[in-house]
């Protein structure tokens, strides 16, 4: 398993599709509201999320979701622009992602998109 992104010393490792900090929904029984993450797309179509930018190859993500066969789409519910979801497959919860544009959400989106249609 190859840990961290140092491209020099492993040349084949594919760079991941998408990386960016976005707003993740919190729903947890004490918090409630959006936190900042830093979100990295990878090849193999799992969505990994880490507290900071810097985190990312140095600690172990906060969480990790395969993309493959979710549910993915622009969400209007929250009242709130540039916001999207996605329902993995397990289907036991909803991520709601907000962006700070309408093209990094596009983006996202398209990226996302990929990875749940391989």
């Amino acid at each position: 398993m190859v840990v961290g992104s140092d491209i020099s010393r492993y040349p084949n490792t594919p760079r991941p599709t998408c990386r960016g900090y976005l707003h993740k929904r919190t729903q947890s029984a004490i918090l409630k509201g959006w936190r900042k993450r830093w979100f990295v797309l990878k090849h193999n179509g799992y969505l990994h999320y880490y507290k900071h930018k810097k985190d990312e190859g140095k600690c172990r993500p906060l969480e990790v979701t395969k993309l493959e066969g979710a549910e993915i789409g622009v969400d209007t519910s929250l009242g709130k622009p540039f916001v999207f979801k996605c329902i993995p497959q397990s289907g036991n919860r909803i991520f709601y992602f907000c962006a700070t544009s309408n093209q990094e959400m596009k983006r996202w989106l398209e990226a996302m998109e990929k990875a749940v249609h391989p």
